[in-house]
Parts: C-alpha cells; structure tokens; sequence
C-alpha cells in the first residue's frame, strides 16, 4: 500500500488518541503517505504529528453543504488511496464511503453505514480509546500492540518556550507547575461538569505556593478563555502567566514542567504523549477511558460527577502523597 486515509471526527483530544494508530500504520507500511481528513477545530493537532503528511478539513457534525460533501469525494478519488480507514459514525457517512472508490474500507461493525464497509473491526468500548482506536488496524491485517502516545515538538516551538520560560523569570533547569484549566470548547464538548471554579482554582495554587514556595506556578491561558483567567489571577500573587499561541508551543511548556494539573481536557494527552507527571481532575467521564494506566498519571474524579465538588485541600493532599 502507497496512499492511505484516515477520517477521524472530533477534536484535537480525538486526534492524539489517534496517534498510536497512525504511527503503527506508518511502521506497517514505511513507504506509504498517510493523510487525514479531520474536522477545522482538530488541524492543529497535526502540527505535532511525526506521520501525517496531508490534512483536509470537513465538518462531520454536518455544518457543510452538499458542494463541500461533492468536493471532499473528487480530492479523494483523484488521490486513489488503497486503503480508507474510518471513525465516523454517521449514516452519511456510509453512503460517503461508497462513493469515494477506495477499494479497502476499514470501520468498526455496527456503526451506521458500517454496511459500506469492506472489513468491519469489532468495537470494544470499554478500553482506553487508544487502544480502541488502534484495533482498526486488524482490519487491514496489522496485529502490532498499541504503542504509546507519540509527538513531535517542532524545534522552533521548543525554542519559543525557552526564550518564554526566561521571559517568565524561570530557572530552566528547575521546572515548575503548570495549571491548565481546559478551554471553553473543552467544556463544550463535555459540559459544565468539567469546569472546576475559579475560587477553587485560586485556593489551590494558593496552597501549593504555601507548600512548595520555591517552585514557580505557571497557568496557560488561551486569549479565548479570558474570562476564566480573568477570574483566577484575580487576587493570585506570585502567579506566571503563559499564553502559546499554538498547540506545539503548549506541548513545548509541558515538556518544561515538572507536574501539570488539568481538568479532562485535550492537553492532558499532550502531557501524556512527553511524560511530564500528570494530575488530572474528572467530573462524569470515566478516565480509564480517556487516559492510560501509567505512574506518571494520578487521576481524582468527583463522586458527584462534577469536578467543581473535588475540594481544593483534597488535591493538595492527593498531589503530595504521590
């Protein structure tokens, strides 16, 4: 195989999930090109891919007209892929795969339009999606275990953060903590009981200056998001701000860090994929769905199902127990 596909809906949380099982197609086939069709909000997540060659954008969620369906069925046809495979799950979606002419059509069974398909990979929901993800590949007869989340950093953006950490008054070789509190779309996407409040969040780094006060705490901020950091830098002193402009400049300030604390968002994957150490706070989301079993990752979740009713203290006693 010489031209392969993948189409993956979602945001850039779906793509890094979505890593190890283009990199394992890469492997399997070292000589081929793979390129992605994935949703505009979700390209950027290629800037850190070591695989992907091509990117299209289409909107899955429906939001585009029958010209952009036409349009995205010619670019592939004309590219003449031998193999597609797919996570979309929609009943469009099928009638799409019959029209694009690519002779290999890889889905998982008992999806709508999985009809369509030429071979169907049983879904095993209850995995981390990783690894449920990468299943996929036994359908063009590829059994190599999942390997773990991989990025590129580009050197620029490692770069950018050195001259940023300086900028922030940071000892390179001293680390910090990094605080992310998920963007707005990551709230979107799984409601309102993934936010963790702004009052919590300022008792928190609070504490954790008081415990470890010669250890910078840095929040990443997103222009966005500036009513959530307007919120938590209110009333916060000694605090450092960073705002990468991009997700490689954000992946370059977590591979800096020492700890990331984060509420289930896309960027844990990113602290993942590095190996900085990872404290992570869920609401309603099972994390063994979202995040692997590793000793650099501690996971809270919420009895309640909302991450605003894990107490500050509850995480600081958590975070210095590890």
């Amino acid at each position: 195989m010489t031209r392969l596909l993948a189409l993956i809906p979602g945001g850039i949380g779906d793509q890094l999930l979505c890593f190890p099982m283009l990199e394992s197609l890469q492997q399997q086939y070292p000589q081929a090109q793979i390129d992605v069709v994935v949703e505009p909000r979700a390209k950027e997540a290629y800037r850190i891919s070591r695989v992907v060659k091509q990117i299209l954008t289409y909107s899955f969620s429906g939001r585009t007209g029958p010209a952009d369906w036409g349009n995205l069925i010619g670019w592939i046809r004309e590219r003449e892929y031998d193999a597609l495979i797919t996570l979309d799950k929609s009943r469009l979606g099928g009638l799409f795969l019959w029209l694009v002419g690519v002779p290999k059509r890889v889905g998982f069974a008992g999806q709508a339009g999985s009809l369509f398909l030429t071979d169907s990979v049983p879904l095993k929901a209850n995995q981390y999606a990783a690894h449920m993800y990468h299943d996929l590949l036994t359908g063009i007869d590829t059994h190599q275990s999942c390997p773990p989340i991989s990025i590129n950093v580009p050197r620029k953006d490692i770069e950018w953060s050195e001259v940023e950490q300086k900028r922030l008054g940071l000892d390179l070789s001293q680390g910090y903590i990094l605080i992310h509190g998920g963007s707005n779309a990551d709230h979107e996407a799984k409601g309102v009981g993934s936010i963790y409040s702004p009052s919590s969040w300022r008792s928190l780094i609070k504490a954790l200056q008081e415990r470890q006060p010669d250890l910078p705490i840095v929040l990443v901020h997103s222009p966005r998001d500036r009513d959530w950091f307007r919120a938590v830098t209110e009333g916060s002193s000694g605090l450092k701000v960073s705002t990468p402009e991009d997700l490689g400049k954000f992946a370059a300030m977590v591979a800096g860090a020492n700890l990331m604390i984060s509420t289930d968002a896309d960027a844990m994957h990113l602290a993942v994929a590095i190996g900085t150490y990872l404290f992570a706070l869920f609401g309603s989301t099972n994390p063994d769905l979202v995040l692997p079993k590793d000793e650099r990752v501690t996971v809270m979740r919420s009895p309640t199902g909302k991450v605003a009713d894990i107490a500050p203290i509850q995480v600081l006693e958590k975070v210095w127990s590890q």
